[in-house]
């Protein structure tokens, strides 16, 4: 027996129709942004450093709530907000927080650190 023309149609509108629903579902991303890509852009203009802490320590907390990700770079860039703010104890935990989450950064972390611990500028 030979399926009808109908029942072709019918089939192929059920294939696509299971394609298309299977990419409605937009895919999870990696990494939960927040404010970051902001902030960077903040610090750039020059604006206070404690407004940017407070407002990136925000993220980190809605970030973490949520169950997600931050993205590379983000406790590199905190650690710079605390290192301007003389703050150095939040910056050695934020920079190891960083190599921590991303192991291929600690190279360039532990550079920092020793320039730190000689007392230079970030």
């Amino acid at each position: 027996m030979k399926p009808t023309k109908n029942f072709k149609r019918a089939a192929m509108l059920a294939l696509a129709a299971a394609v298309l629903t299977g990419c409605a579902t937009p895919p999870k991303t990696m990494y939960q942004w927040e404010g970051y890509q902001p902030q960077v852009y903040q610090y750039l203009k020059g604006e206070s450093p404690e407004q940017q802490i407070a407002a990136m320590e925000k993220d980190l907390q809605t970030i973490s709530a949520k169950g997600n990700n931050v993205p590379p770079g983000f406790h590199a860039h905190l650690g710079m907000l605390y290192s301007v703010a003389g703050k150095p104890d939040q910056v050695v935990t934020q920079f190891e927080d960083e190599k921590k989450l991303f192991p291929e950064s600690a190279a360039y972390m532990d550079f920092l650190l020793g320039k730190m611990k000689k007392g230079e500028k970030l």
